[in-house]
């Protein structure tokens, strides 16, 4: 094989080797996928929503609690983002999706955003200014701890 040869398949060979790393290392440093808000309603519902499920379908207390309160606040949950990114897992559109089934149970971040949107509800902040916060992260600073005892299962 001769010295050119040699040399143009070495070059070949890298522009190939270049082009097929290029797009993945760029496309991983986007922030659009990973810093961008999970899907979410902008507004109340306009029909009926779906249920969530019954705490009794779940052994663990601060599992219970977290679909208790979901259920008391279902239009404010219809209205927030999940930073579980379950949006582009299972194709939820809003909190309540991950209540109207049983993947909330499994999944610390959909519980502390629920019960931070019902603690939050009940200082008299809007579907909006929840959002915002959640948006902002302060949903991290829910102290499951205090769920850890049945909460009423009215109001």
């Amino acid at each position: 094989m001769t010295i050119n040869r040699l040399l143009a398949l070495t070059t070949l060979a890298s522009v190939f080797i270049f082009a097929a790393f290029v797009p993945r290392a760029a496309s991983h440093q986007s922030p659009s996928t990973e810093d961008s808000v999970p899907a979410f309603h902008d507004g109340p519902p306009q029909g009926e929503l779906p249920a969530t499920l019954s705490p009794t379908l779940f052994g663990s207390v601060p599992v219970q609690n977290a679909y208790t309160l979901a259920a008391r606040i279902k239009k404010i949950l219809y209205q927030q983002p999940c930073y579980c990114h379950c949006d582009r897992s299972v194709g939820h559109t809003s909190l309540l999706d991950c209540f109207a089934s049983k993947h909330g149970s499994g999944c610390d971040v959909c519980m502390k955003e629920a019960i931070y949107s019902y603690e939050q509800s009940r200082k008299g902040k809007t579907a909006a200014q929840i959002r915002a916060g959640i948006e902002q992260g302060e949903w991290r600073q829910v102290e499951m701890a205090k769920y850890q005892q049945p909460v009423a299962a009215s109001h």
